[in-house]
C-alpha cells in the first residue's frame, strides 16, 4: 500500500505542502486525505489519535503513523532531489525539532489563513486522494 499523507483540509499552508509534494512526487508514492474526511479519520482512529484536537499532519506509512516534524521528514525522504537531503534533520532529537513544528502550526491560520471547507482535488489528481 502506498503512504499516505493525512492534513489538514482546510488550512491553506497545509494544502499548499500538497500541491507541494504532489510536483515532487512524480511517483505518485503519497496518496493524500485530509483529517477531516471519513478515510482520514479512520486511519487516525485505527491509531488511537484523537480526531476532535488535530494540529498536525501525519504520515500513515507500513501500518504505522508518523506526526509533525517526523512525518514531515519521512516524506521528504521519499521526494525528489534536493528535497530528499532534508531527511538528515532527522538527526535532531524530535522533541527539538517538534519545537519548531509546534510553532508553525500553532500559527499557520494567522499566517497563512483557512478556506471555508476542505480542499478538492483536481479532476487529474482525484487518483491520488482518499475520499
Amino acid at each position: 500500500m502506498k503512504s499516505v499523507i493525512i492534513f489538514d483540509g482546510v488550512c491553506n499552508f497545509c494544502n499548499s505542502s500538497v500541491n507541494f509534494i504532489m510536483k515532487r512526487d512524480p511517483e505518485a508514492k503519497f496518496l493524500f486525505t485530509a483529517n477531516q474526511n471519513e478515510a482520514g479519520q479512520k486511519i487516525l482512529k485505527e491509531h488511537n489519535v484523537d480526531v476532535l484536537n488535530i494540529s498536525t499532519f501525519f504520515l500513515y506509512e507500513n501500518g504505522k503513523i508518523y506526526s509533525k516534524s517526523t512525518a514531515a521528514l519521512r516524506v521528504a525522504r521519499q521526494m525528489s532531489f534536493p528535497w530528499n537531503l532534508l531527511y538528515g534533520f532527522i538527526i535532531i532529537p524530535a522533541f527539538i525539532r517538534d519545537i519548531i513544528y509546534d510553532f508553525i502550526a500553532k500559527n499557520r491560520y494567522n499566517w497563512f489563513g483557512k478556506k471555508e471547507s476542505c480542499r478538492l482535488p483536481k479532476p487529474e489528481e482525484r487518483a491520488r486522494f482518499l475520499s
